[in-house]
């Protein structure tokens, strides 16, 4: 199995390239931030990643560590000393640190919250006060309850009850684009917001809730395979390596400033057909099976939606944006990485 960077060709680039620019990565040791690092070195950047590792993983950058060009350093986004320092030390922020998964904001608002909202707040201001650009990674989550689909970035978003723990993930996300969004109309900082749509690849864990990295967790280990609800929900997945490429080309697009883009998929599936699909490619024996998601979450935390499909249409016009990487490519992707970890255990 061939993945687009490897560390070889990462050190052989940058024994190649005089690196000018240097960034630094919030939450780089997560699941799409090491990615994120992988590229950012590959095109001859030095990367200073830092993350608190509460979802993040050592694992994630090992191979990253053996890089001059690449460090590291625990961290959190609400200390505004330390990331007063880091973002001095660089041209420009990525900030991908947040609160990950279903699991993690039903079982923890409070922290969710206050890392989504005020982490993002310090970034802002200390970008603003420093002249650094920043990318802001928010979620297709904001799009909340909505029933015009595709998703489309100026549409109007529509929330849940407070009563409803999910949703609170939803508004802090929309929190920090209405933030973002003001330090650039008031303050002139150069700031880029992204709404991610079901990002998964290689390295995403199952812990947190994520359907791709679980189900197929499922069907390897022959495991009954779950889907929550009725199974008729849809959403689009994109691989790991086209989220990351289109970041990473809207942030050298100087017109793509003071704008809000979707970066998702395009093929648009059921939950139980992705589990069939799923079982189909991993050859399994596991059987398929419908829980309600009240076995699964508590009462009153949580609400499902039908659809959740990204207009691509800003982000195709701006970058000339086409996902590489299909559905079953990334399924393969994970299979192949479930499998090999399994090996190892």
């Amino acid at each position: 199995m061939q993945f687009d960077f490897t560390i070889r060709t990462i050190v052989e680039k940058n024994t190649k390239t005089m690196l000018k620019r240097k960034a630094l990565v919030t939450g780089g040791a997560g699941f799409i931030g090491s990615h994120l690092c992988e590229k950012l070195l590959a095109e001859g950047f030095g990367v200073l990643a830092m993350d608190n590792l509460s979802t993040g993983s050592r694992q994630n950058i090992q191979g990253l560590l053996k890089i001059p060009d690449f460090a590291f350093e625990v961290g959190n986004i609400t200390d505004r000393n330390q990331m007063k320092l880091l973002i001095s030390q660089c041209d420009i922020v990525y900030h991908l640190a947040a609160a990950v998964g279903v699991s993690l904001v039903l079982e923890k608002p409070i922290e969710c919250m206050k890392t989504n909202i005020h982490g993002t707040e310090i970034i802002l201001e200390l970008c603003s006060e420093l002249g650094k650009p920043v990318f802001i990674a928010s979620s297709s989550e904001v799009y909340g309850k909505g029933t015009k689909v595709p998703f489309n970035e100026s549409d109007d978003t529509l929330s849940g009850p407070t009563e409803t723990t999910r949703w609170s993930y939803a508004s802090s996300k929309a929190v920090d684009e209405f933030m973002a969004l003001a330090y650039h109309r008031e303050k002139g900082l150069s700031v880029i917001v992204a709404r991610f749509f079901n990002t998964v690849g290689p390295r995403q864990s199952a812990q947190y809730g994520m359907v791709i990295p679980r189900l197929v967790k499922q069907a390897v280990s022959g495991e009954p395979m779950t889907v929550y609800g009725n199974g008729d929900q849809t959403r689009t997945f994109n691989h790991v390596l086209d989220t990351i490429d289109a970041t990473y080309r809207l942030c050298g697009d100087a017109n793509a400033a003071g704008k809000v883009f979707n970066i998702g998929g395009l093929t648009e599936i059921s939950i139980r057909k992705l589990a069939g699909k799923i079982k189909a490619r991993a050859n399994s024996t596991s059987s398929i099976v419908l829980v309600p998601y009240e076995k699964v979450y508590r009462d009153g935390a949580f609400e499902d939606m039908p659809r959740r499909v990204p207009d691509l249409t800003r982000l195709t016009q701006q970058i000339g944006y086409k996902p590489r990487h299909s559905l079953d490519d990334i399924i393969d992707q994970v299979i192949h990485h479930e499998t090999s970890r399994m090996a190892l255990v």
